[in-house]
């Protein structure tokens, strides 16, 4: 592999300080807005009011989708109010993400670039008032994709640094990891198949229906039953253990809501990296959600986590995330919901450059 793939381009450090976290910068929060401006707008189109239904206001089920991250049984922030006793849902959530960064430290070199479809096959069902259990089943697909063009022609038209993605071959597939000369991780050929399996439950420990609050205590386990060597899975299994909570009400504007997530992650030694696995992870959420009329919610929402791994110069390795998600639910009928949604990376080079959620919810 030519070494100058590794070779910093010669504004990457003045485009990591306009990105840091505590920094954004006014182009920065510009871009959010606007992409907020078009979900809103979007979804606005989509929703009839002589066909809306009424919906609560839920979490965005999602959790950073990096090729070193979303191995790990890493869960989303969970629903702080379960389903009625003896219903069942499912749920077909897909999530196309566009990864692109390199960097290039003594000791370290790293390149991530190219497009991950995550597809899942989820259903969960409330055996009582109280507890629910789920399952999750991915299919992933990771290539090089087609969105190269389109973000380098966005960033290009608002004025927004490239970060070395103009620089790099277009749609191309190469996830790689270098330390002390020697390659520990190497995915440069388009690959699909099953990920690893999770199992999830959860136990509703306060409930109040009315004013739509609640708290829950939730559970989850994740398998190693995807190919590690294809970045499907882990090899590692996972302990989730975590508490979700909300709380909402009326305005004369419509409904609100607010609601956060926090927990541990427990790992066993995996497949990836296994000499710079960490074995605790913690992660957690924060969102706000706002139901403007029946049938369309808008929401914000912020994921985090620490690294999940150590002794590394690198911030796509061992530098906590923050993700922020931003869009909306949609109700096609009293028991079918989409969600939409948009995720940016705030920590740069800790998450995908961009990933576009999906979740088709159908209950029973």
């Amino acid at each position: 592999m030519p070494a100058e793939l590794f070779t910093k381009p010669s504004n990457s450090k003045w485009v990591l300080s306009y990105y840091e976290f505590i920094d954004l910068g006014a182009e920065k929060m510009t871009k959010k807005i606007m992409v907020l401006a078009v979900a809103i707008l979007c979804l606005a189109g989509l929703v009839k009011s002589e066909s809306a239904f009424s919906l609560e206001i839920t979490p965005f089920d999602s959790f950073n989708q990096s090729p070193l991250v979303a191995i790990y049984g890493l869960p989303g922030p969970g629903n702080f109010l379960l389903l009625p006793e003896g219903r069942t849902e499912a749920a077909l959530n897909t999530v196309l993400s566009s990864n692109h960064t390199e960097h290039n430290e003594v000791r370290e070199q790293i390149i991530l670039d190219g497009e991950t479809t995550r597809f899942t096959l989820g259903v969960r069902h409330a055996f009582s008032r109280r507890w629910e259990v789920g399952l999750k089943l991915p299919y992933i697909n990771h290539s090089g994709g087609f969105l190269d063009s389109f973000i380098e022609n966005y960033h290009q038209a608002f004025g927004f640094p490239q970060g070395g993605r103009d620089q790099a071959p277009r749609n191309r597939l190469l996830y790689r990891y270098r330390r002390d000369g020697i390659e520990r991780l190497r995915l440069g050929a388009s690959d699909s198949g099953l990920g690893d399996l999770r199992v999830t439950t959860a136990w509703q420990l306060h409930e109040k229906r009315a004013d739509h609050q609640g708290i829950t205590a939730n559970f989850g386990l994740k398998l190693p039953t995807g190919e590690s060597d294809q970045l499907r899975g882990s090899g590692s299994t996972d302990i989730s253990l975590w508490f979700a909570g909300g709380t909402g009400g009326r305005l004369a504007e419509g409904k609100w809501a607010s609601y956060g997530s926090a927990g541990l992650l427990f790992l066993t030694e995996g497949d990836v990296l296994p000499e710079q696995q960490r074995t605790w992870v913690g992660f957690g959420s924060l969102g706000l959600g706002w139901m403007p009329f029946t049938g369309l919610s808008l929401k914000v929402q912020a994921d985090a986590h620490s690294s999940f791994f150590r002794d590394s110069d690198l911030k796509e390795i061992a530098t906590p995330a923050v993700q922020l998600i931003l869009g909306g639910t949609l109700s096609f009928s009293a028991t079918t919901t989409l969600d939409i949604g948009v995720a940016e990376d705030l920590s740069v080079n800790t998450a995908p450059d961009v990933s576009f959620y999906l979740s088709l919810r159908q209950g029973f």
